[in-house]
Parts: structure tokens; sequence; C-alpha cells
């Protein structure tokens, strides 16, 4: 590119990040929304080529707090496509956005109702096929516990990408564990209780103070690449994923609060649900765990616990990938790491 080239592409990028509608435009898959009622619309991703080649389906899981975009941010940073060109039916449950009137909402909604409900709808589109369950980050927790709670449900096998199995690996939390003793945990509880969960606004500056070096490192970044398109579609593709976040509903983050940062009963192998104990050692299908090397909020030793806690599965396959968090399931290296194990753990099921 001359150095004229260069100008005009650097100035044009300048313009459409400052005043502009952005670099790139949202071009999500296309998909056919089967079922559309709340916290539970239900995707099905559509091949422009050909049709599905398997006797399976997949049901991308998303985790609460995040929006379901992640598994297809841009053409290239897609997990649904890729799945979709391989010839696998390919399907998303889709939680919308979280309201003070979700306050009540818990594990054992997902767990109980939710995923299964979608399970079964995705198994029935396809004529009652088996399901492959993928999640991200807590969609993994909430795959497998569905997995383990609900053995009669038509499920495979389960992929959790980024997944906290085990909050003693997460970082800081003997501090975090110190503070909350000085008021025995219920100062939090108490404010959350109150707001009726973490609000959207919360959230993405939760996610942003844990990605610090990156935001830190931006002027750099973007004056080092505003001549770069591409490279500023995919971070633009990032902030637009931020900037969607939904919240929490209150009683599910009491639940991570008390149940899992506090007293770590996930790293134990166990969830109390509100009439049940869920065990991980109940999951009776293959699982496949993939952590990050540069993980921050889900450190890849606590994704590793689950070759602990899954002793009832027939195989657990734990694999590393280099990225972040959302680096992992849609960073630059995932088509050749992540979903390349992916491929290869749902071809054995095949």
């Amino acid at each position: 590119m001359s150095i004229t080239d260069t100008v005009t592409t650097a100035a044009r990028n300048a313009w459409a990040l400052s005043f502009g509608a952005g670099i790139e435009p949202p071009n999500p898959a296309p998909s056919t929304v089967l079922w559309d009622e709340p916290h539970r619309l239900l995707r099905r991703y559509e091949s422009e080529s050909a049709s599905a080649t398997t006797d399976s389906a997949v049901l991308l899981v998303p985790p609460l707090a995040a929006p379901a975009t992640c598994f297809d941010l841009r053409p290239d940073q897609s997990l649904a496509r890729h799945l979709v060109s391989t010839g696998r039916s390919t399907y998303l449950v889709d939680y919308g956005d979280i309201s003070f009137a979700d306050r009540r909402m818990g594990f054992e909604d997902w767990v109980t109702d939710i995923l299964p409900e979608a399970i079964l709808r995705t198994s029935a589109d396809r004529g009652g096929v088996p399901v492959d369950l993928v999640g991200w980050s807590i969609g993994g927790v909430f795959a497998l516990l569905t997995a383990a709670a609900n053995p009669e449900l038509p499920i495979r096998s389960v992929t959790g990408v980024g997944s906290p199995l085990d909050y003693n690996k997460m970082l800081g939390m003997p501090q975090l564990r110190a503070v909350a003793s000085l008021t025995g945990g219920q100062a939090t509880t108490a404010l959350v209780r109150a707001a009726g969960g973490i609000p959207a606004p919360l959230v993405k500056i939760g996610y942003r103070l844990a990605a610090f070096e990156r935001e830190l490192a931006r002027p750099v970044f973007l004056a080092s690449n505003i001549a770069r398109t591409e490279t500023l579609a995919k971070m633009e593709s990032i902030d637009r994923f931020q900037a969607a976040m939904p919240g929490y509903p209150g009683r599910f983050y009491g639940q991570i609060w008390g149940r899992f940062i506090l007293a770590n009963d996930i790293g134990k192998g166990r969830i109390e649900l509100r009439d049940r104990t869920v065990e991980l050692a109940d999951v009776r299908v293959p699982v496949l765990l993939v952590g990050g090397t540069a993980d921050v909020i889900t450190p890849k030793a606590a994704v590793e616990a689950g070759l602990r806690t899954l002793t009832g599965s027939p195989s657990v396959t734990y694999e590393v990938a280099p990225g972040s968090h959302l680096g992992i399931l849609a960073g630059p290296d995932a088509r050749h790491t992540t979903w390349t194990y992916l491929d290869k753990f749902l071809a054995e099921r095949d």
C-alpha cells in the first residue's frame, strides 16, 4: 500500500470511529427464530450453501451477563458460522435482557427449565436427534449441571469453554473472601437484593476492569493500527459485544456469591438448588473442557478442575488455547485451537 493509500485509509478509519457509523456494520450469521419467549429465544443458524450432514445437533449455550452474540461476533469470529460450514445443525438459546422483574431467577431456572426446554426443541426440530451442548463461561457450567440434573434429556456431549469449575483457582478469591468475612458475606448480597440484581452498566464496568490492560493500551493500539481496517473491525466487534452486556438476576448473583465464591460448592462438584442437589459426578456423557492461557476471568486451572469432579463422565478431555476469556472462543487463534478441538471432539461422537 502506498503512503497516499495508507493516509487515506487512516483518515477514513479515524472518521468512522469518531463521527461515522463505525468501521464495519454488524453482519450476523443467517438464522431463523424457531421460538420466541422471554429468556428462551431459540434460533437455528441456516447454511447458505449446504444442508446438515450429521445425525446430531449443536446447541450453543451463552452465559448470563454476556450477549449471545459471543458465538457470532463477526464473519471470521463466529463459532456458529464455523459449525454450520462443517455440516452441523447449529442452534442458539438466547436469554435476552435481564431486568428488575427477573430478580428471582436463579440457577434452577436454567438447569431445570430454560435449557431442558431448549434441548428438547432443538432435538425435535431435527426429528429427535441427540444434542451436543457447547457453553462458554458460565454457559458451560449451565450445560454441565443441566446434563447432571436431567439424565433423560437427549444430550450427546457437553463442551465448556472457559467455564469456572473451581473458584479456589480464581484470581483474588482469598482477598475477596477475607473482605466478605468482615460482614459475614451479607453486605454485598443485601445491596444486590435491594437492586434486584447487578444492572447492565455495572456488568460492563466489571468486564472492562477485568481487561484493564486492554483498556489502558487502547489509545496506543488505535494509533498503531489506524490504517489497519481489519484489525479495527475486530476491536469494534469486541466493543459492540461489551456494550450489549445484560445484567445478573438478584437470586442468581446471590448463588454465585454465596455458593460459588464464598463456599466453592462447584469446586466440590455440587450445587444446592431449591429442591435438589446437583452433582457434577452425575454427568454421564463425554465432556470437552478448554482453558485459556491468558484468561484472567477464568484461569485455566479453574477449568481443568473438571478432570477431578466429572468422575461419572465416560471421558473428559481438557485442552488449552492461547487467548483471553473471550479470545479462546472468538479470538484470532480460536479457529486453529478451540474450534479445532471441538471439531475433533464432535467427530469422535459421530
